[in-house]
C-alpha cells in the first residue's frame, strides 16, 4: 500500500486547476513525466498516445482559435498545454512493441478493421492521458484536463496529415490554490458500483 501522502497527492488532495504561477515547466519536468505515463499498461502494449506539449507564443496562437471561450484565457494563461492525441495508425508499430507476438499488426489493418483500430487507438489513447495526469501529480506538477475545444482545428493546426487525431487538452503547470473553487462531490461506492 502507498504512503497516505502519495495518496492524497494523487487522487485525495489532487485538484482540477484553472490558474497557474508564472513558474515555468521545464523540459526536464516534461521528460521525467513522460517516462513515468509510458509505464502505464495499454492493450497490446499499443501506446497509441501522442503528445504535444503548447508552450511558445507561435503555438499558443495556433491552439487559441480552437479554444472555447471558458477555456481561452486560462489556457493562454497556462506555462502550458498538452495535447493528448492518438495515432490511428499505432499498430505499424506492433512487431516492435509487441515482439512477443509478430500477428498482433494484422488484427487492425485493413479497411474492415478501421473502426477497430480507431477505438483501440482512442481507447488506450485516453488510458494514457490519465496516466499522464497521475504523472504529472507526482513530480510535482498541477492539471487542468479539458475537452472544451474544436477537435477539427486543433488536428488541422498540429497534425495536418490526419494520422494523429486530438482527444483532450490538459494545462500543466505549478497550480494557484487560491483561486482554486470549492470542491464538487463524488458518488458514493454503492451509487456507482456493483459486485455482480
Amino acid at each position: 500500500m502507498l504512503d497516505e501522502k502519495i495518496l492524497d497527492v494523487l487522487f485525495r488532495q489532487a485538484r482540477t486547476h484553472n490558474a497557474f504561477s508564472d513558474k515555468p515547466v521545464s523540459d526536464e519536468i516534461l521528460h521525467q513525466v513522460y517516462e513515468l505515463m509510458k509505464w502505464g499498461p495499454t492493450s497490446a502494449n499499443s501506446q497509441p498516445a501522442r503528445l504535444v506539449f503548447v508552450r511558445s507564443k507561435t503555438a499558443k496562437e495556433q491552439l487559441a482559435p480552437a479554444l472555447s471561450p471558458t477555456n481561452l484565457e486560462k489556457t493562454l494563461k497556462a506555462p502550458l498545454t498538452a495535447i493528448v492525441a492518438y495515432d490511428t495508425q499505432f499498430y505499424e508499430h506492433l512487431p516492435r512493441m509487441f515482439v512477443h507476438n509478430q500477428t498482433a499488426k494484422s488484427w487492425f489493418e485493413g479497411p474492415e478493421k478501421k473502426a477497430f483500430a480507431e477505438t483501440t487507438a482512442f481507447r488506450n489513447g485516453s488510458l494514457q492521458g490519465a496516466y499522464l495526469i497521475f504523472a504529472a501529480r507526482a513530480v510535482g506538477l498541477d492539471c487542468g484536463a479539458m475537452s472544451g475545444f474544436d477537435n477539427a482545428k486543433v488536428d488541422a493546426a498540429f497534425f495536418p496529415d490526419g494520422r494523429y487525431k486530438s482527444n483532450f487538452l490538459c494545462n500543466l503547470g505549478y497550480g494557484d490554490a487560491s483561486k482554486l473553487m470549492p470542491r464538487n462531490p463524488r458518488f458514493t461506492f454503492e451509487e456507482a458500483c456493483r459486485i455482480a
